[in-house]
């Protein structure tokens, strides 16, 4: 009996073979057996047998997701994907079944021998692994750009080390939470890889100048989010009841909803489908505003579009797969074996259209809610929350001083005009009080530097939806963002004279916070800023479409919107050379500063929830992202955010007391490189519990004062309207709005 029935999947597209699946077949096979992967026991353990390799049917996966590639880029990919699953199932038999974790390591180390990204492979290979690998790479990389080639070489890197962190968590009988589940499921998954292949498979790669923009960067997770939520479905009675496995959706689900295995698929299932969703809304509504952005040129726009096309013929293609193989659990659905000739299933002119349909008409109720969000409507005040909070917090002997300093501070730079901000407002917010607990032990210059920067983000967060969100004026908002950079210059470039207090507040922190750093550092540093103010135009965007965010998108730009980026660079940047920059972009590092920022950006909803959802009309809440998501009411979406900030505090203390030691000797990290990690941690940790302190203290959240805000006040649109109207009069418009603003 399967463990639960498999739920009704949203599949947009149809699935389609590629007309070389027999050929693809014939050539796979005979390189499997030159590569010795099948009959050959390694190690004297069995990895495949030749019926092993017949029943999983990869070329007929590579048939279904690349149904246009001609024959010999069929064999190619094939090869490739018949080697990925060779790697998993011979690292699951030698490692993980054996908990092997330095012979594990040494494998894994091995590995990257055989992706130059320039040069031959001059290694000679040990085992099938080894060998596969040296092949494609040799196969595959001289008809790709040095771009593609060294960001398919970082995703191969990530499929093959983070398998030690699945067999970390094994050991430990440690199950992760859903939100690090999501993020470490992207790199062992192997899903970007796939996406890198999509582009070789359809010859089309993504424009170096936009690869690693916001747009690309959400195809490329939903994709390999959809793709590793739909394998976990299907793959779970297989990981998790035969092999123990711990890395499962649908596990996870199941664990920290604390519901049965059905139910837990079913969300797993929901999630798939939201993922699915936010691909197609960024496909139609992201990609051509950045194509404008960048001045794409018209082939290569052409090309991105094949490439998002190979990304959706991969869906529909795998899932077609995956209710096929032996490999996974499909009872219940398709369970005929596909004939030699590859068709099956009902024919006719229309059918795969009517299914299609259908798949869109059962998932609308999903994908309609998180449009129907009524702004304004009373919800009350949460509760004080079981908040899990470990270190004690501290506090400056400055505080006082640093109240009363940002307060003349606002003054001077005009951000109390009234409008956004007064000074009953700055004092209640009490900015001080939390700069006091993230940086108890800094100097008063410095304290108040803090307190500044403080201000000037929460000051920037509401400034935006005041002044651009009531009236939809996503293009005045667009000009004010793209202003901001010009006041953080990094060599001493001259800067134009502000327009309003935003400007003149940034030029002023700048030109204190800089004034000592070197260009690398003040490049870094401003590039941490426009992360945040970035985030800013993706929260009006979603606002004027009245559009609650997809659960993990939500969670990953709220660290931007949350300013943690910007805060935890001031921290790096005090540690000057001490550490090697790479140490920096480990998994360990970036789970431990994820995790500490997941916590602050949840606490901070659980106490901002009646401030944004009843008096600001916002949508950026995580507590209204759940009960969109989960369909249920106030009080369980409260609980399943506080348990999430809890399981991420518990993520920090476990990465920073078991992988943190590991890291140091991994690296080899002389005496003064473990003092300033292990004193970088302890600054996260004041950070969190200041955060936690201030949140208590300070006044911003308290209905009291709501009621009495300006932006509480409709009273921006008779500022933002008017003015010069006619071609060419838009530059004037957002010159007034900004002035007057």
């Amino acid at each position: 009996m399967q463990p639960f029935q498999l739920p009704e999947f949203y599949v947009a597209h149809p699935a389609r073979l590629n007309q070389h699946l027999q050929r693809a077949r014939r050539h796979t096979k005979e390189w499997a057996y030159e590569q010795d992967m099948i009959d050959v026991p390694q190690q004297g353990v069995p990895i495949w047998d030749e019926q092993d390799f017949d029943s999983h049917d990869y070329a007929l996966l590579c048939a279904y997701t690349h149904p246009d590639s001609p024959g010999p880029e069929l064999d190619l990919v094939t090869d490739w994907y018949v080697w990925v699953f060779y790697f998993d199932d011979h690292f699951l038999e030698l490692y993980k079944r054996s908990h092997d974790m330095a012979a594990a390591q040494e494998h894994l180390d091995r590995l990257t021998l055989f992706m130059p990204i320039d040069g031959e492979i001059t290694e000679t290979p040990r085992n099938p692994v080894e060998g596969g690998l040296a092949d494609l790479w040799n196969r595959t990389v001289p008809a790709r750009s040095e771009d593609w080639r060294r960001r398919f070489a970082e995703n191969t890197r990530h499929l093959l080390d983070e398998s030690l962190w699945e067999l970390h968590n094994i050991n430990r009988n440690r199950l992760s939470n859903p939100i690090e589940y999501v993020e470490m499921r992207r790199k062992v998954g192997g899903a970007p890889w796939s996406a890198n292949l999509v582009e070789h498979a359809v010859n089309a790669e993504v424009p170096a100048g936009i690869a690693a923009s916001r747009p690309m960067e959400v195809l490329r997770d939903t994709f390999s989010d959809a793709v590793h939520l739909r394998n976990d479905l299907f793959s779970y009675e297989r990981e998790v009841l035969d092999e123990g496995e711990l890395s499962n959706g649908v596990l996870v689900f199941e664990r920290f909803l604390d519901c049965t295995t059905q139910e837990a698929a079913e969300a797993v299932n929901d999630l798939l489908t939201s993922r699915l969703h936010q691909f197609e809304h960024t496909a139609l509504t992201e990609v051509p505003a950045l194509f404008e952005e960048h001045q794409v040129d018209p082939l290569s726009r052409a090309g991105v579009f094949a490439y998002v096309k190979g990304l959706q013929d991969w869906q529909s293609g795998g899932h077609e797969w995956h209710m096929r193989s032996s490999r996974y659990m499909n009872g219940g659905t398709r369970d005929e074996p596909v004939p030699a000739n590859g068709l099956s299933g009902p024919t006719g002119l229309g059918t795969s259209a009517a299914q299609i349909a259908t798949s869109v008409l059962r998932t609308a109720p999903q994908r309609a809610r998180s449009f129907r969000h009524e702004p304004y409507r009373r919800v009350g005040p949460v509760p004080r929350q079981d908040m899990h909070m470990p270190f004690t917090a501290k506090s400056s002997p400055h505080l006082e001083r640093a109240r009363e300093n940002v307060v003349e501070w606002a003054h001077r730079v005009g951000i109390l005009d009234g409008v956004v901000w007064n000074e009953r407002l700055i004092r209640d917010f009490d900015l001080a009080l939390c700069a006091a607990g993230i940086h108890p032990d800094a100097a008063a210059e410095q304290l108040d530097l803090s307190t500044g920067w403080l201000a000037w983000g929460t000051y920037g967060d509401d400034f935006y939806p005041v002044m651009f969100g009531r009236t939809g004026d996503v293009a005045a908002a667009k000009v004010c963002t793209e202003r901001l950079p010009l006041f953080m210059p990094v060599e001493d470039e001259p800067t134009p004279a502000p327009a309003n207090a935003l400007e003149v507040s940034l030029a002023d922190l700048w030109q204190r916070t800089t004034a000592s750093m070197g260009v690398d550092a003040r490049r870094t540093f401003r590039r941490t800023i426009e992360v945040m103010i970035d985030s800013w135009l993706w929260e009006l965007g979603n606002q004027v479409q009245n559009r609650i965010p997809d659960p993990v998108d939500y969670i990953e730009m709220r660290r931007r919107t949350f300013g943690s980026d910007l805060t935890m660079s001031l921290c790096r940047l005090s540690h000057g050379n001490a550490v090697p920059p790479e140490i920096y972009r480990t998994r360990t590092l970036r789970s431990i500063e994820n995790s500490a920022a997941d916590y602050a950006c949840l606490l901070n909803d659980v106490f901002s929830y009646q401030k944004e959802i009843e008096f600001e009309g916002e949508l950026h809440n995580c507590i209204l992202v759940v009960q969109n998501f989960l369909d249920c009411d106030k009080d369980r979406a409260v609980a399943v955010v506080v348990d999430l900030m809890n399981a991420r505090m518990s993520q920090f203390q476990h990465v920073v007391a078991e992988e943190l030691p590991a890291l140091f000797e991994q690296f080899d990290l002389d005496a003064g490189a473990r003092e300033v990690l292990l004193g970088y941690v302890e600054e996260l940790r004041n950070w969190l519990s200041g955060i936690l302190v201030w949140h208590d203290g300070c006044h911003r959240y308290e209905e009291s004062v709501l009621r009495h805000q300006p932006a509480a006040a409709p009273i921006v649109a008779a500022a933002v309207l008017g003015g010069p109207t006619g071609l060419g009069t838009s530059a004037a418009r957002i010159a007034t709005t900004l002035s007057r603003a």
